[in-house]
């Protein structure tokens, strides 16, 4: 196994995802992300050890491998919980969501409402609200119309993450789930009553989801 698989496994035997264990670790989600995602094979010692503690296994093993897992880590020191830390997006159009990389310019911050996640989404991440029933699903994840995502410009894609993209001629842009499938590329809806489309060079990516929530006005 290399750095990302061993990381990758001991991830899911605490039952962490990367928001959670870059929160208990104090090392950036996007730091993570490079890592298993085979970005950063090389990560510094420091994240190194941070994520190890966590983990509870050896920095070496870790980043080098072999049989010492566990060698000289000791089980009776545990990493206190860091305290939560929260980012402040905005919440813009989808026509400036389908401008892409001019909606940044576009969008007036100040008249933006603000919504907070602990997840990082990169300096340029923003909110946008689900509009319409494609990504509803009777079972599994499920984003109803009104649903709030948090979209990260930065950050590239895996096969089974949600996404936002659009026409490239158009500002016309859409949340979908990213599929892989056999060298070609998909926007796949939740929702079966919806087609799934095929990208091809019409289409380019806004950004990845990497949180969502609802609105608190639902609430009140």
């Amino acid at each position: 196994m290399n750095i990302a698989e061993r990381l990758r496994s001991k991830m899911i035997e605490h039952g962490l995802n990367e928001s959670e264990l870059g929160r208990r670790a104090d090392v950036p989600q996007p730091t993570i992300n490079r890592i298993l995602s085979g970005e950063s094979a090389s990560p510094r010692r420091t994240n190194i050890e941070k994520l190890s503690r966590v983990l509870r296994v050896s920095p070496n093993w870790l980043m080098f491998g072999g049989d010492d897992e566990s060698k000289n880590f000791d089980s009776n020191v545990e990493m206190a919980l860091q305290p939560a830390r929260s980012f402040t997006y905005p919440e813009i159009s989808w026509v400036q969501a389908g401008a892409a990389s001019e909606a940044m310019e576009l969008r007036n911050v100040a008249s933006c409402e603000m919504h907070t996640s602990d997840v990082w989404a990169g300096e340029n991440g923003f909110w946008l609200k689900v509009v319409g029933p494609s990504m509803t699903s009777p079972v599994g994840p499920s984003f109803p119309e009104g649903f709030l995502i948090l979209v990260a410009p930065e950050f590239e894609p895996h096969s089974g993450q949600f996404v936002v993209a659009k026409l490239i001629d158009s500002n016309e842009a859409t949340f979908k789930q990213f599929i892989r499938d056999s060298g070609a590329y998909f926007l796949k809806p939740l929702n079966p009553s919806f087609p799934t489309i095929q990208m091809n060079d019409s289409w380019s990516m806004v950004g990845t989801v990497v949180d969502g929530k609802m609105p608190k006005s639902i609430f009140r």
